[in-house]
């Protein structure tokens, strides 16, 4: 099972994301592994606000293609229809 995750950075800005596992992400991306994105890494803490379950990595990878277009305005419409 794969998902589509949204995070609120420190800054306020979102990040985007696919993974299997949503809290290892959240955690790497946190810096608890060197593996978070370099985008994440001077936005810390970040905090999971959406998660979107796919049944496979190419229908998650077009939902995060998706919601990366959209505009700041239509992101924050996105999330609040959706929780």
């Amino acid at each position: 099972m794969w998902a589509m995750y949204v995070l609120h950075c420190r800054d306020g800005s979102f990040y985007c994301g696919i993974t299997t596992d949503t809290q290892r992400r959240i955690n790497e991306h946190n810096g608890l592994s060197p593996r978070g994105a370099k985008y994440t890494r001077s936005r810390r803490p970040v905090i999971l606000i959406y998660e979107e379950a796919h049944l496979d990595r190419s229908s998650a990878a077009k939902a995060e293609s998706r919601f990366k277009k959209l505009s700041r305005l239509k992101k924050e419409k996105y999330l609040s229809d959706h929780t």
